[in-house]
């Protein structure tokens, strides 16, 4: 089977690689090339149990992350070059009584779903984490969670899919029509500018901060209110991330640097006086109910959809991938597609 994916994000990457790896020959387009849009400013991180605001979302975030380590250790075979992932937790922090009373209302949601955690007060957490404010009053660790590099993984998505003949073209798709080969939309917010029927995505801006350091401040993803802090094995801090509805406007700018620069040091110090390596920007592709929209088009015979996965592409890219091809070359419909059909939205 011939399937086109339009769209080289980490999205449209792994879908490419599953496919491939099942036996399709498939023709990535990109006009921008792989790993060149939203992508490129994730930090990765992979926290279902603080980023899944709705059960809904829980349950695909939940269900993609207990997939991560084969995904991850298939890909990594398969483009013959490690790729860096690590599970070493989640510490999310309070600064503030409010903040102090939702993490505990989270830890009890969490010990209702059997979901190992520990909530800490400041001193414990501080203990976990030097590196943290005085101001830290309590933090809740979920070891499950982590984080990987999304540009790497991104990489090795593509050098595992070239050796599956996967073929990757600067090219762009600006309307689709039904057809005897399948075609797979995971263009990110550019979803939302091919006709006949685009997917309702709006671009929400993302800036991420990359410092550096000499030895890494942290041991693991910490999350405050309003910033996340991941360390690389490299020493090297990512800090993200803005919301911005600002259309497709990809620059970066001062207000946004120094904004997460503050909220950064409002949790750990030390990023104060860390140098700045970049700033990278990102357009994710969000929908008025923040989940993904994947699955068969309910108009177009042959149109399939996976986008939409606002904050949680990184996050949601091996559940995606496995429920795409399902479809796509088996006709199967996993059960968390009902979570995410495109006819939702009249596609």
């Amino acid at each position: 089977m011939n399937v086109i994916v339009a769209g080289a994000g980490i999205i449209g990457c792994a879908v490419a690689y599953e496919l491939a790896s099942r036996g399709a020959r498939v023709r990535v387009i990109d006009p921008r090339g792989p790993g060149q849009g939203a992508t490129r400013a994730s930090a990765g991180v992979l926290a279902p149990y603080i980023e899944g605001h709705s059960d809904a979302l829980l349950k695909l975030g939940a269900c993609s992350l207990g997939y991560y380590d084969s995904f991850v250790a298939r890909v990594a075979a398969d483009a013959g070059r490690p790729v860096e992932y690590r599970r070493a937790g989640t510490l999310e922090v309070a600064c503030s009584d409010a903040e102090a009373s939702e993490l505990a209302r989270a830890a009890e949601r969490l010990s209702r779903a059997g979901v190992a955690h520990s909530l800490l007060d400041g001193d414990a957490a501080r203990r976990l984490e030097p590196a943290l404010s005085r101001a830290v009053s309590a933090g809740l660790l979920v070891p499950q969670h982590g984080y990987v590099a999304a540009t790497a993984f991104t990489s090795a998505l593509v050098a595992a899919a070239e050796r599956r003949g996967v073929v990757f073209a600067a090219d762009s798709l600006a309307r689709v029509a039904q057809s005897a080969d399948p075609v797979v939309i995971a263009a990110g917010s550019w979803s939302s500018r091919i006709a006949p029927s685009p997917a309702p995505v709006r671009p929400i801006r993302g800036q991420l901060l990359h410092l550096v350091f000499d030895h890494p401040p942290l041991t693991r993803v910490v999350w405050g209110s309003r910033a996340y802090l991941v360390p690389w094995e490299d020493g090297s801090v990512l800090v993200g991330a803005t919301s911005e509805d600002v259309g497709f406007d990809e620059r970066a700018t001062e207000e946004g640097v120094t904004d997460l620069l503050a909220r950064a040091t409002a949790v750990a110090p030390a990023v104060a006086g860390a140098p700045l390596r970049e700033v990278r920007v990102g357009l994710r592709p969000a929908t008025s109910d923040e989940l993904p929209i994947i699955g068969a088009s309910s108009t177009m015979r042959g149109v399939y959809y996976a986008t939409g996965h606002y904050r949680n592409g990184v996050l949601l890219a091996p559940l995606t991938a496995l429920m795409v091809a399902d479809l796509v070359l088996d006709g199967r419909e996993r059960a968390e597609l009902a979570l995410a059909r495109p006819d939702r939205f009249g596609l």
